[in-house]
């Protein structure tokens, strides 16, 4: 008797969404019911830090894939298909759709951060050798061979049972309950086990629990949401692009006597993990290396695009990419080899 659950997405980056027709949804084949931001009965919001992610939209779209409204019917391949059938009246408006946008109009999903060592500009201004450049790390989609998966059911005393595939159970259960207005005792999740996660099951999958355990309460019945990988790699975050730029102060040998340092990073349209990554990337932007006179500048830019979220490393390995290749720059500069001035560096 599980009934099959579909998302209907937004076909817009950044639009004022001033209707949405679902009446052929509703009509389509084998559909039980439709839902929107109206029928979430506690908190429209899966945010497990800043409240910023709606569960489904209500008046504003922000991201190309938005979760706006959810299809419940008697099939996986009936509710994808009804999902398609929605009618939007949109007000289109112009997207953030690049890290340098979002710098020029001081757009960010937090507040940047300036953090420093000793002297950086005076270490600049003194260093024999000094060089400035700019570079980029892209982003990467997780791509975990078993997608986005969800299924609940009621059970006694108002209790929802979650079966969901994540790497934080509990973070799913506080936010289903929080999204269905009862208390964290009255939801049980469990994980069986994920086929992969990487970071892309941390903060995420409780979108998906939350639709599911909206749909069961109201329909007394077991629902069950599988999103096909499209859906998945449309509607999830990704690793998150950074963009770097750089001015080092060094000596003859390589060794780094002066830093400034800039980390701007594509968050997409909600914080997410965004400061936790972005933290994660300037504690690690020195690798193995002392930056005796350092100044280090993070923009966490918010841009019209997927909320993008932990992957394996957090932030690390965007940090690590920066200092490595200014080792290469300085490198080239001196005619050394990358490695003694590695070995000066550490």
């Amino acid at each position: 008797g599980t009934l099959s659950a579909a998302i209907g997405y937004a076909p817009a980056a950044h639009a004022a969404l001033k209707s949405c027709d679902l009446s052929a949804v509703l009509n389509a084949p084998g559909v039980v019911a439709v839902y929107t931001a109206k029928d979430v009965p506690g908190v429209n919001n899966y945010g497990g830090i800043v409240l910023d992610d709606p569960i489904l939209a209500t008046k504003l779209i922000e991201y190309h894939g938005q979760p706006v409204f959810m299809v419940v019917a008697e099939s996986h391949l009936l509710a994808r298909k009804a999902a398609k059938l929605a009618r939007y009246d949109l007000e289109i408006r112009t997207p953030i759709l690049s890290i340098d946008d979002a710098l020029a109009a001081k757009s960010f999903v937090l507040d940047p951060v300036v953090i420093g060592r000793g002297d950086a500009e005076a270490a600049l201004c003194r260093s024999p050798h000094r060089i400035s450049g700019k570079t980029a790390h892209g982003g990467q989609d997780h791509f975990y061979l078993e997608g986005m998966i969800a299924m609940a059911h009621p059970v006694e005393d108002g209790q929802i049972a979650i079966h969901c595939s994540t790497q934080h159970p509990t973070e799913v259960q506080h936010i289903v309950a929080r999204a269905m207005a009862i208390p964290d005792a009255k939801v049980r999740v469990e994980c069986r086990r994920m086929g992969g996660g990487f970071g892309g099951k941390e903060s995420q999958p409780a979108l998906f629990a939350s639709l599911c355990a909206i749909a069961a309460a109201r329909l007394g019945r077991s629902v069950k949401m599988r999103l096909d990988r499209d859906d998945d790699m449309i509607i999830t975050g990704k690793r998150h692009p950074f963009q770097f730029e750089y001015d080092i102060g060094f000596d003859d040998d390589g060794r780094i006597l002066g830093a400034d340092l800039m980390l701007a990073s594509d968050c997409g349209y909600s914080a997410d993990l965004s400061g936790p990554v972005n933290a994660r990337a300037i504690c690690h932007v020195d690798n193995a290396y002392y930056l005796e006179h350092v100044r280090i500048r993070n923009f966490p830019c918010k841009t019209h695009k997927v909320s993008n979220t932990a992957f394996r490393g957090f932030g690390g390995p965007q940090g690590m990419f920066l200092i490595e290749h200014v080792m290469d720059e300085i490198a080239h500069a001196l005619g050394l080899d990358p490695l003694d001035v590695r070995k000066h560096n550490l």
